[in-house]
């Protein structure tokens, strides 16, 4: 008996939470600099 159909669902399991982790963290990134951008347009005189 072989383990690596587990091997592989444990290997495709970790690159899809830390690809999901990843976009989630630059499409979150991207939302705070525009708001960043407005924050420091705003307090310009």
């Amino acid at each position: 008996m072989t383990h690596l159909p587990y091997l592989i669902a444990a290997y495709g399991i970790t690159v899809l939470s830390l690809s999901v982790l990843s976009f989630h963290s630059w499409t979150r990134l991207k939302r705070v600099q525009k708001k960043l951008i407005q924050i420091q347009n705003n307090q310009q005189p």
